[in-house]
């Protein structure tokens, strides 16, 4: 079956924070948007990053200066515009003896406080490890550290919050929702697609923007039939989460005598996040997962450094995502480059192609994206915003978690702490909006598992895309690492028995 013809301005293939800020961004200027994604919003690689909005320390070594001083640039940017899931961390590099030497560490700390022009966070220091706090975890022969400033980020809720502006600006926002092809016209694009209902429909769009991550070659070869694939190589990365190894709130960063590093973060309160892995990859990167070779080389590199080791045995949940990076010909996928490029075909109908890039810098990304526009779509001559408005639910300080917490618990004293911040930490100001009308836990319905209650499942599927368990356990949160089987069993059917349209909202269809 078939729906009548749509036209865009611009039409984006690919959900994950890439194509979702290129939406935001475009659709903010005026322009007529629909962006299609074959999964779930953040499905991919998006929502299987290390957790980070960094400069990236490492990228020094390989003479990224660009690369890192703009990331830093835009972590400042970042914690303003969304300071309820962006927020100050302190990471701690242990001198490692017969590793990179203290001078050069110290040089490289010192540049990295310096060519971004840090503003809020707190400068680098030198670490006693025999008498901070963070030593107190490590094996004794470990005596100095350095402790620099860098920022954590909720990877999968950034993409959705930037769906969510985009769809408020008017954008069309199509989750399980393949294009199956793409027809060059004189003047335009025909985009065949078809959702996960079997549902087809044709669409037109003055523009076509390949934002499909890993799939970005696939797309190029398969979908938009170019006449060469995008130059991509693939890296897998993978982490695992072990239960808290630390009491702290620091970060570890911890050199390897193979050159990679490796980080070990405070997860979800009693948990510890450690990762990366850097594999080249090859096959679908839907299938991807973290080999047991990948699990036990990073149990391997932590043990070197905490006092208690880590085994595959105590992993309790490990994901892997593919990195579609630059093929810029280096021997090693860590050395590969995670800058990005743009590639614009301009003849007849345009078609912009986005490869690599990290997470840190996606709004940049978006910015440059929109102007390579300028000469195709009226609107990409408006001037950028995006850094100046925040996401959904971040219009507060970037330091005023703590008080919007305790104005939450005020204005809803039937809430437990636990469960204010972590609604806090994941609406911002919109906690109200879902809390709307509550005046007592029971009000909330139904106790999924957890803290996870009816009227916030119900919020996420109407306002989020949310349409199954994994969706709301794995993404929009991490209640997953609580969840039995039963309990995930029981969400399952109740979100299948109170499915939604996929448009939320907000959004508008408007003519291009």
């Amino acid at each position: 079956m078939s729906s009548a013809r749509q036209a865009f301005d611009l039409a984006v293939i690919g959900g994950g924070v890439n194509g979702c800020g290129i939406a935001r961004d475009a659709a903010g200027r005026g322009a007529s948007v629909v962006l299609f994604e074959q999964d779930d919003l953040g499905g991919g690689t998006s929502s299987r990053s290390t957790k980070l909005i960094h400069g990236g320390l490492r990228y020094l070594e390989h003479y990224e200066f660009r690369l890192v001083q703009d990331a830093l640039k835009e972590r400042d940017v970042l914690w303003r515009l969304a300071p309820h899931i962006v927020a100050p961390a302190r990471f701690v590099l242990p001198h490692h003896r017969g590793m990179r030497p203290r001078w050069l560490l110290r040089l490289g700390l010192f540049l990295y406080d310096r060519i971004g022009g840090r503003r809020q966070l707190p400068a680098t220091r030198t670490l006693d490890l025999t008498r901070d706090v963070a030593g107190e975890a490590l094996k004794d022969g470990y005596r100095h550290a350095f402790e620099y400033s860098d920022c954590r980020v909720d990877d999968a809720r950034l993409v959705v919050l930037n769906a969510r502006d985009a769809a408020e600006r008017g954008a069309m926002i199509r989750p399980r929702t393949r294009v199956t092809n793409a027809s060059r016209l004189d003047d335009h694009w025909r985009l065949d697609v078809q959702d996960r209902a079997g549902h087809q429909e044709t669409i037109t769009a003055r523009v076509l923007i390949n934002a499909a991550g890993p799939w970005v070659g696939a797309v190029a070869t398969e979908v938009i039939h170019a006449n060469a694939s995008a130059p991509v190589r693939l890296v897998q990365g993978s982490h695992i989460v072990v239960p808290r190894l630390f009491v702290h709130e620091k970060c570890y960063l911890f050199q390897h005598s193979d050159g990679r590093i490796v980080f070990a973060l405070p997860f979800e309160q009693d948990f510890t996040l450690i990762g990366t892995t850097d594999l080249d990859y090859r096959g679908d990167p839907a299938a991807v997962t973290a080999s047991a070779d990948e699990i036990a080389y990073l149990c391997a590199v932590v043990s070197e450094y905490f006092r208690s080791p880590v085994r595959p045995a105590d992993v309790v949940w490990s994901y892997s995502g593919v990195r579609p990076l630059q093929d810029d010909g280096s021997s090693k996928a860590q050395e590969a480059s995670r800058d990005y490029t743009l590639t614009l075909d301009a003849a007849r109908a345009p078609v912009l192609t986005v490869l690599g890039g990290k997470i840190t810098t996606y709004r940049v990304l978006a910015e440059l994206a929109v102007n390579e526009l300028k000469d195709h779509l009226p609107a990409a001559r408006e001037p950028s915003w995006t850094g100046r408005v925040p996401l959904p639910g971040g219009d507060f300080p970037h330091d005023g978690v703590a008080g919007l917490i305790d104005a939450t618990l005020r204005a809803h004293p039937y809430l437990s702490r636990d469960l204010a911040r972590r609604l806090v930490h994941a609406y911002g100001t919109h906690v109200a909006k879902l809390l709307g009308g509550v005046h007592a836990l029971s009000d909330l319905g139904t106790v999924f598992g957890a803290d996870l209650t009816e009227r916030e499942v119900d919020y996420l599927m109407r306002e989020e895309w949310a349409q199954s368990a994994e969706d709301v356990l794995w993404r929009r949160s991490k209640l997953g690492l609580r969840f039995s089987a039963a309990q995930v069993a029981a969400l399952e059917s109740y979100m299948q028995g109170n499915a939604r349209p996929q448009a939320a909202p907000g959004e508008r269809r408007r003519a291009g």
